[in-house]
């Protein structure tokens, strides 16, 4: 299962109050459609709501929002209190939520309706929407702080990451449901701010949160955060590749190696842990599934010979069908320049595979 696919997953177990245990056959769905199903559970869960809230709603609006407020933390409570503010025009839920105490909102957050988030944020006062994100980061509950960021205004974010950890900022990235705002948050976060969330990723074993978010944005972005990463020290590198390794994420590690430039390139390539032959076999497998070849060749160009020799092994052990893709592929990107030293390493009988393949046959002369 991608990242992205387990963040949603944990969301629509939050949304029905259900272990994420409970709703892991979701796993095996794109996480696209698994965002679908989510918010189609909101709409349904929160639409339906029992004409008791809209009474309670109606009585709210007769009263003072000192009055409510009180009303909402001594007799509702939180998740209650919540679903009612969800009834009222986004301007009195805002009023109320202003007397409230910034804990009791907190709290509140994880069952307010995500389609009210956005009305409601930007009519609060900015220092409260800070403090109340401040005090999601102490509880931990980066889910809801993950709901809420993509609503909040530059300069507002400004405050709350100078007020958040890095681990803070990854976890709330990693479950953020407007993925579009996060080349903006990261854009705010000078190369000191976001070195420093990249050498946390690693302190921390955040490696999939941080990769998460690096697949989530692109252009200069995603050229920074490949940057800063591959300036971390060998130890903290090979970290990162037996995560990738052991949690199948190279669909999102390799476009990354291969915005490098070329020293950043030969450093990743003399890593300990890209001379494991079982890491490399791990490569090659998931390259040819995903078709990345044009990320990975340059990579495999400036790995040790031992190594390279490794990867044209694995590559030469595939199966007949996987061995066709790939000379598809290589053809398909022509990519031959890069591939054919590899083929070169096989051994004899590796190399009439796939001279003999069809998808080989195929190829125009040079």
């Amino acid at each position: 299962m991608s990242a992205a696919g387990r963040a949603e997953v944990e969301k629509v177990g939050r949304l029905l109050g259900l272990d994420t245990a409970a709703v892991g056959f979701l796993a095996g769905l794109p996480g696209e459609d698994v965002r679908a199903f989510r918010e189609r559970a909101a709409a349904v869960l929160f639409d339906g709501a029992p004409e008791m809230l809209d009474r309670i709603a109606a009585a709210t609006r007769l009263v003072p929002a000192g009055v409510a407020a009180a009303i909402s933390q001594k007799a509702l409570g939180p998740r209650l209190a919540a679903a009612v503010a969800g009834r009222l025009e986004a301007g009195r839920a805002a009023d109320i939520i202003e007397k409230l105490p910034v804990s009791f909102t907190a709290e509140s957050c994880a069952h307010l309706d995500p389609r009210k988030i956005a009305a409601i944020v930007d009519r609060l006062d900015e220092g409260l929407v800070v403090r109340i994100a401040v005090v999601l980061a102490a509880n931990g509950d980066h889910l809801t702080m993950g709901r809420f960021v993509g609503h909040l205004r530059d300069h507002v974010l400004g405050r709350t990451l100078e007020q958040v950890g890095d681990a803070d900022v990854l976890k709330a990235g990693f479950y953020v449901d407007q993925p579009e705002r996060l080349p903006r948050i990261l854009e705010l976060m000078g190369d000191e701010r976001l070195g420093s969330v990249v050498r946390t990723a690693s302190a921390a074993g955040l490696w999939e949160e941080a990769l998460a978010v690096a697949a989530m944005v692109g252009g200069e972005q995603r050229l920074r955060i490949a940057q800063l990463t591959a300036r971390l020290d060998g130890a903290a590198l090979d970290s990162l590749v037996r995560v990738t390794h052991d949690q199948g994420l190279w669909e999102t590690l390799l476009p990354l190696v291969a915005l490098l430039g070329a020293q950043d390139r030969l450093a990743v390539a003399r890593l300990d842990s890209l001379r494991d032959p079982q890491v490399l076999a791990g490569v090659v497998r998931a390259v040819v599934a995903t078709g990345l070849w044009g990320e990975f060749l340059p990579l495999v160009g400036v790995l040790p010979g031992e190594a390279r020799k490794v990867v044209a092994d694995a590559a030469a052990a595939l199966g007949d069908t996987e061995l066709d893709a790939l000379v598809r592929e290589v053809g398909k990107q022509d990519l031959w320049e890069l591939v054919l030293p590899l083929v070169e390493l096989m051994d004899e009988a590796g190399k009439q595979r796939v001279f003999d393949l069809p998808a080989f046959q195929d190829q125009p002369a040079p």
